[in-house]
């Protein structure tokens, strides 16, 4: 069997300006990064404005497992299959990090014969967007530290700075350090903390800005500090607003690329869902609508993470709204929520499956209390069983889905032509979209409504400092944006061992913070990293390139 990286080094990529072409893109329109990856200029983006919206199609999945479920390989494929039976579309992705393509997944980019390409180029530095996040963000925690150590005309209390530095790495000796250590001249002596690129602020206002004043507006709204009176010191405060967005002002720009079978990808910006709010940027999602009959964008993690954040972050903000819902399962994983160790999964186990199956139960329940057609697929494998499929088809049209299987991994779009009709009748059907809760609702409600809505918690407990910093932010405005809850993929809970669907537990809140800037609140649960670590024996241990240049590992 071919790994994903040999199936991308076969493939026959067109030349981008080609892959524009079908799209009515000229070459004027794309700022070229070698022959097949562009950016789409600020002056395309603007011609669009008054282009008729397709329509936007939401790929989200059960909670991950080690079983694996495939929802960025659903999402091409889904893309690849639409194509085939003849709808312009356009595939809206983020940006894979370097901390899982070392760590844990070795890459992120689909899979089989449903891969976005170039596929290296994409997994490692792309277009250089990581990097100017990276950077801007370091800019201005150097500022402060900078504006610090000159006087401190701000009056900035030192025990109170919350901004941190970031790295796009898994590296957890950098997530609490001393700085200033030396002479007098090398700065104030304090605590400070690294964050992964990914869970930086920065990110999210990137992902959710429209355009370059919005960007600047963003940036200089983010908190970075309290002064000795307890009043919000921010990014336009320490005059940094322009130079950080001059680091952005490529990055801003969406990211022209293609799948297997040469439908468009735009694939721009990454925020993790567990502990950021897990979604592509609002410039691509919008520019995919413009340019397409139906836009297919993802959200990431579990839908009880990525889901709930498209809906109740990027759709509040950016004023979107998904026509369909495509809920990713596998019967492996579903059997593995039932109790079946990894090894064992290949086996035909309908108990187990009927056990397992709370969890996608649990999903299909909250992604019905948006009011969004819901079609739910499975990601085949050789080793399911036409029972087990049975079993679940039923189990979901029951429950008011669409079902369809979907074979993209092996087939590429001819594989997931079944899913793309379910979805065309999904189309059809009555959309009520509305976010979960109100803007006006107090911050600890809107918490409360996701965990007990959502996760399926009976309470929410709160650290002393996060009951503090509640009340502090409301006091200062900020009681009417939306929460991003961090919390773990790996269960509804925040204890990643309760498989399934748990029930009677308490979601405990240990940490608050405002992410002034981007516009939400964000609140940490359970023992949620925001930088992780690597495992014992880490993807990079496997990842290579040979005399030719060519990369092997990544998969």
């Amino acid at each position: 069997m071919k790994t994903d990286i040999q199936i991308a080094h076969e493939a026959e990529m067109l030349y981008i300006k080609k892959v524009a072409e079908k799209y009515d893109i000229k070459e004027e329109d794309l700022e070229l990064y070698g022959h097949y990856k562009a950016k789409l200029s600020n002056s395309f983006l603007k011609k669009l404005k008054d282009n008729k919206d397709g329509k936007l199609v939401l790929v989200t999945a059960i909670n991950p497992t080690p079983a694996g479920e495939g929802k960025t390989t659903t999402s091409i494929g889904l893309g690849q299959a639409f194509e085939k039976i003849g709808k312009k579309t356009i595939v809206a992705l983020r940006e894979p990090s370097l901390g899982p393509c070392f760590g844990i997944k070795g890459g992120a980019a689909g899979g089989g014969y449903s891969q976005v390409v170039p596929m290296e180029d994409i997994n490692l530095h792309f277009t250089g967007d990581f990097h100017a996040i990276t950077s801007a963000n370091n800019l201005l925690a150097a500022l402060l530290d900078n504006h610090i150590q000159q006087g401190n005309e701000l009056n900035i209390d030192t025990k109170q700075i919350v901004w941190k530095r970031c790295l796009d790495m898994n590296d957890r000796v950098l997530r609490n350090i001393i700085v200033g250590l030396g002479s007098k001249v090398d700065g104030v002596v304090r605590e400070d903390h690294f964050i992964i690129t990914v869970a930086s602020e920065i990110m999210a206002i990137l992902c959710l800005a429209e355009d370059i004043d919005d960007l600047k507006k963003k940036l200089s709204r983010i908190i970075v500090a309290y002064n000795m009176d307890g009043e919000p010191v921010t990014a336009g405060d320490l005059k940094a607003v322009g130079s950080m967005a001059a680091l952005l002002k490529d990055a801003l720009k969406p990211n022209l690329v293609q799948t297997l079978e040469h439908t468009a990808a735009i694939i721009h910006g990454g925020p993790f869902a567990n502990i950021a709010h897990g979604c592509n940027s609002v410039r691509a999602t919008k520019t995919a609508l413009k340019l397409s009959d139906i836009a297919i964008t993802e959200a990431g993690f579990g839908a009880d993470l990525g889901a709930e954040k498209f809906m109740d972050i990027k759709c509040r903000i950016a004023g979107l709204k998904p026509d369909a819902i495509v809920l990713v399962a596998t019967v492996r994983a579903l059997k593995y929520n039932g109790g079946v160790p990894k090894t064992e999964l290949e086996k035909e186990n309908l108990e187990a499956l009927s056990k397992g199956i709370c969890n996608l139960e649990k999903h299909i329940e909250n992604l019905q209390k948006y009011g969004v057609p819901i079609v739910v697929t499975l990601n085949s494998f050789k080793s399911d069983t036409a029972a087990e499929y049975a079993f679940i088809k039923n189990f979901c049209e029951e429950r008011g889905c669409e079902f369809a299987l979907s074979e993209v991994w092996e087939k590429g779009g001819d594989g997931g032509i079944e899913l793309a009709e379910k979805v065309l009748k999904a189309l059809e059907k009555p959309n009520a979209f509305k976010p979960i809760y109100k803007d006006e609702m107090p911050l600890k409600d809107k918490i409360k409504t996701v965990a007990s809505e959502i996760y399926g918690a009976k309470a929410v407990t709160y650290s002393p400092a996060a009951n503090k910093m509640l009340d502090k932010l409301t006091k200062l405005g900020f009681g009417n944006l939306p929460v991003c809850i961090a919390k773990t993929q790996y269960s509804l809970s925040d204890d990643m061992t309760k498989l399934g669907r748990p029930s009677d537990f308490t979601i405990n809140v240990r940490e608050v913070y405002v992410n002034a800037g981007a516009g939400f609140v964000v609140a940490i649960t359970g023992n949620i990293m925001t930088m992780p670590g690597l495992s014992k024996t880490p993807a990079a241990y496997n990842i290579d390139v040979d005399s030719n240049g060519e990369i092997t590992g990544l998969f």
